[in-house]
């Protein structure tokens, strides 16, 4: 019998675990059953996917239910129904209740509701069917331990050129009443062993990347601290991503991290918010005033990526404390700050709270809010985009010295932020490609009228090339590249201890791009200079860093004979 386990993820390179869950417990349970995992994205055309799943004659079809692909799913089943009368189709996942609930009463009772683990379900679901004869909901047993479900051939097959994502513990210690975890009770943590057995035979498959999908991975510290020390001790180019708690950190752990190069590991941090009512009404624990002195550290590292998450429309967040949380996280430094919309889950404790709230939610996945007591609908939807111009403009590698120089002298960034979106709306921006390019231009204008626009240039074009390119565009070149090579030439000598000798020189400045800054502009990127105009060579190789961008020799005045 053929079953087709079936997911739509985000993108391509994601990948759902759950199916793979399932097709074990189909195997364990049906040994004569085929199940066949097929993984779709959410942006797949329609018609040719409904009729790619009918095909084949299948004997049921198990659907991975979330927010994000919902209404994708609602659809298909609909048409499922008729395409393929008689077929068992069964919804499992976080958003299958809801789902069950939306369709249509004589659809709906056409399916079945898997509530839970599926290691947990009843026997009697096996047997039920292979018969035809399904019940319409099944619950589930919380299971105390459970494997890995992966196969080596996964890797080669469902797998391939996609993120794996791997469970080290079921649970979570919070019980933040926008989740569904809320609803659960405590942590379930494998064995480190365990953990261990199952990574060693993943690694062997030379994944490009590992996502940790523990709710927060340095709940135990210690234990953290024992699945790090084994995944460093086998090298490779494998990244592994992990969800933490910024206040979870001990100084061992940061001792640990300093060993561990750039491209191994990338955190997303939980802040939410740093408004003290706000984390207390949402059932959020945390110490905030550790958050300043770990995340600092962390960042320090220039090793690991750090991502940190905002929640824009939470309870007693206004307009000026979600400002103030704004601020809060942009002075730590991150290389990342997602600005989420709060998403009022259907059987959260929030989504009960919605009349003491004032909370105005989209009706339907990912039930995104529209408004609530703190922030009217206009002030939700300028924070919206508010939100936007930040993930265009500062979550990337373009302008990191620009944000750096920002943030030591204390820029009003939320201000600053709020400038550019203004701008942004006049240009247009958002229905255009955000080129690098469009985007220095529109902070180079922004920033015309300032005290410190020479420096602002400078920075612009630092960051330019720091990214890589060999030309400078025009609303950024001040005097042609070219000329300042050939005045180079002639001034630099033809051996220069360290970094070229005369068979070398040729090369070497058919290579470089050569620049010239100001005092200011050095001392700004801690560099020193004889004082005057000097310059940067900026190089073909690229920095062991979490940005990876091109590296740059500073030509002291002193080289060239002056």
């Amino acid at each position: 019998m053929l079953y087709k386990l079936i997911a739509f993820n985000a993108r391509f390179t994601h990948s759902c675990l759950a199916l793979f869950y399932v097709r074990t417990a189909l195997e364990h349970n049906l040994p004569d059953c085929h199940p066949e995992i097929i993984q779709y994205t959410i942006n797949d055309p329609y018609y040719p996917t409904l009729r790619d799943i009918g095909s084949g004659e299948p004997a049921a079809l198990f659907f991975s239910v979330y927010i994000w692909n919902s209404i994708y799913i609602q659809r298909l089943v609909v048409d499922l129904v008729g395409l393929l009368p008689g077929t068992p189709i069964i919804l499992g996942g976080p958003q299958a209740g809801a789902l069950a609930r939306d369709l249509d009463p004589e659809v709906s009772r056409l399916c079945t509701l898997v509530e839970g683990e599926i290691e947990g379900i009843e026997k009697l679901f096996y047997q039920e069917l292979s018969d035809k004869n399904l019940q319409k909901k099944y619950g589930c047993a919380k299971m105390e331990t459970f494997k890995s479900p992966y196969r080596q051939d996964d890797f080669s097959g469902p797998l391939k050129n996609r993120h794996v994502y791997y469970e080290s513990s079921r649970g979570c210690p919070f019980g933040c009443t926008y989740c569904l975890s809320a609803s659960g009770k405590g942590v379930r943590h494998l064995p480190v062993s365990q953990v261990q057995a199952e990574i060693k035979k993943i690694l062997a498959c030379s994944p490009k990347v590992i996502r940790f999908v523990d709710r927060t991975f340095n709940d135990l510290p210690e234990r953290a601290l024992d699945i790090w020390r084994f995944l460093v001790e086998h090298p490779g180019e494998t990244l592994f991503h992990f969800e933490m708690a910024p206040d979870r950190f001990t100084e061992e752990m940061f001792e640990f991290l300093k060993h561990v190069g750039p491209g191994r590991f990338q955190f997303e941090l939980g802040i939410q918010s740093t408004n003290p009512q706000t984390l207390e009404a949402i059932n959020r624990k945390c110490d905030l005033a550790k958050l300043e002195p770990n995340v600092g550290k962390l960042v320090s590292l220039e090793s690991i990526h750090i991502h940190l998450d905002l929640i824009l429309g939470l309870p007693h967040d206004d307009r000026e404390s979600f400002a103030r949380s704004f601020r809060d996280v942009f002075r730590l430094g991150p290389h990342y700050i997602q600005m989420g919309l709060l998403k009022v889950l259907p059987d959260t404790p929030i989504s009960k709270e919605v009349e003491a709230y004032g909370l105005v939610v989209c009706k339907s996945p990912p039930y995104e809010i529209l408004a609530n007591r703190w922030l009217h609908r206009n002030e939700l939807e300028e924070l919206f985009w508010f939100g936007e111009c930040v993930e265009r403009f500062f979550n990337n590698r373009f302008f990191r010295s620009f944000w750096n120089y920002l943030r030591r002298t204390d820029e009003d960034i939320f201000s600053f932020f709020e400038a550019l979106l203004t701008l942004c709306k006049e240009k247009n921006f958002f229905d255009l490609a955000g080129t690098q390019e469009l985007m220095s231009s529109l902070l180079l204008e922004l920033t015309g009228g300032r005290a410190d626009k020479g420096l602002v240039k400078e920075l612009l074009i630092f960051d330019w090339l720091r990214c890589g390119h060999r030309f400078l565009p025009d609303h950024l070149e001040q005097e042609p590249l070219p000329i300042h090579k050939k005045k180079l030439w002639k001034q630099m000598p033809q051996n220069w201890d360290g970094i070229y000798d005369y068979k070398g020189r040729d090369e070497f400045f058919k290579q470089g791009v050569f620049v010239p800054f100001s005092e200011e502009l050095m001392q700004e990127i801690g560099l020193l200079d004889e004082g005057g105009t000097a310059y940067l060579c900026f190089l073909a190789n690229r920095e062991n860093a979490v940005f990876r961008l091109n590296c740059y020799l500073h030509i002291p005045g002193s080289i060239l004979g002056s």
